[in-house]
């Protein structure tokens, strides 16, 4: 009787990418008071990524397809399974529907790998992670890979949380800091807990800390990843300290505020009637041609005219709508949802693009 191997090798296997969407879960697991890691698979792929990159979530709740994205706290130096570390807020819809819904045997829509937040593009001989709370995922994902692929690796990590109970993968860490002889690590809390003794850094980060926990911080490629008021803490602590903040990197999922400018007055003798502008779109693999007003982004036409792209953040941030361009010019204002080379290749964004000839997009 001939039985199905559950072993390949990987080039027997296809890589997963945006085309091939479904995953399935895996494992389910509690890490700290409302944070768990969801584990997933593609039947038959395997997974390339960056570590510290992120995906797209495609979550069916019951009002409609919500779009959620996630940093991979997994390592591609596994590349059999990938896996999110998922912080459930209370006013969370997308992460408690997760926390409701997925268990092992579901299975989830999901678009990337995204993201330029790695160690990859920045390789140096010592690196510092500061991190709090989930901002800690995409500094485990990079550890993680440091740990399978360069164990040698100088690597300060720092990571802040409110309570010690709330430190996500603190048992992991302490277990990474007894194979990697050059990891430093340091958790700092902010108050301590009647759950269990506290014999650590008790407080918040500091310019008085920072040089105790890391005193060549200096000398390291700086990753940081947290709320927005911790980053900025961060950062201007670092500025005020003399590091060279060309080594600075710090993730973030929120649009830069564009400051506003006023229309100019005219005069009402200046006033000239707009002239509508219409460009054609064809939308390759949907078969749909339509016609873009001046003003629109490929995304809002391409929804106008029933295509769907998947977008989530619709700031030119989380790279979620990325489609190939196969013929054309736009006017692209992203904000780092995607590569240099992506855009060579002939990618763009399409909540962030317009176009400035007739398209078309690969859609």
């Amino acid at each position: 009787m001939n039985q199905i191997s559950l072993f390949r090798d990987l080039d027997e296997m296809m890589p997963w990418n945006d085309r091939l969407q479904e995953l399935e879960v895996v494992d389910v697991r509690d890490e700290a008071p409302d944070v768990k890691t969801f584990t997933f698979r593609s039947r038959g792929k395997w997974f390339r990524y960056k570590p510290g990159q992120f995906i797209t979530l495609e979550l069916p709740t019951t009002s409609g397809p919500l779009m959620r994205t996630y940093t991979l706290s997994s390592s591609p130096s596994r590349p059999l399974t990938i896996a999110l570390t998922v912080k459930a807020q209370a006013d969370s819809v997308g992460s408690r529907w997760m926390f409701e819904n997925l268990r092992p045997g579901a299975f989830v829509k999901a678009y990337g790998p995204s993201g330029d937040f790695s160690l990859h593009r920045h390789s140096t001989a010592k690196y510092l992670f500061v991190s709090a709370g989930s901002g800690i995922t995409p500094m485990m994902s990079m550890l993680r890979w440091l740990y399978d692929c360069a164990p040698l690796t100088d690597v300060g990590f720092v990571n802040c949380a409110r309570r010690p109970e709330e430190i996500i993968f603190r048992k992991e860490l302490e277990l990474l800091a007894t194979h990697m002889p050059c990891l430093s690590l340091s958790f700092i809390v902010e108050e301590r807990s009647s759950r269990e003794g506290w014999f650590g850094h008790i407080g918040r980060i500091d310019g008085v800390r920072l040089p105790l926990l890391s005193p060549d911080f200096r000398e390291r490629e700086i990753f940081c990843c947290g709320p927005d008021p911790f980053m900025r803490v961060v950062r201007q602590m670092l500025e005020a300290s003399g590091y060279d903040m060309r080594r600075y990197r710090q993730e973030a999922f929120a649009a830069p505020v564009e400051e506003q400018v006023p229309a100019p007055f005219l005069a009402t003798g200046d006033f000239k009637a707009p002239v509508e502008v219409i460009t054609p779109i064809r939308f390759a693999l949907s078969g749909v041609e339509a016609e873009c007003v001046a003003g629109q982004t490929v995304l809002q036409t391409a929804r106008g005219s029933g295509v769907r792209i998947p977008a989530a953040c619709e700031t030119g941030l989380c790279g979620t709508c990325r489609v190939k361009k196969l013929s054309g010019d736009v006017e692209m204002s992203h904000n780092g949802g995607i590569l240099d080379d992506e855009i060579a290749d002939g990618f763009i964004l399409a909540c962030c693009s317009q176009p400035l000839t007739a398209l078309d997009i690969e859609a």
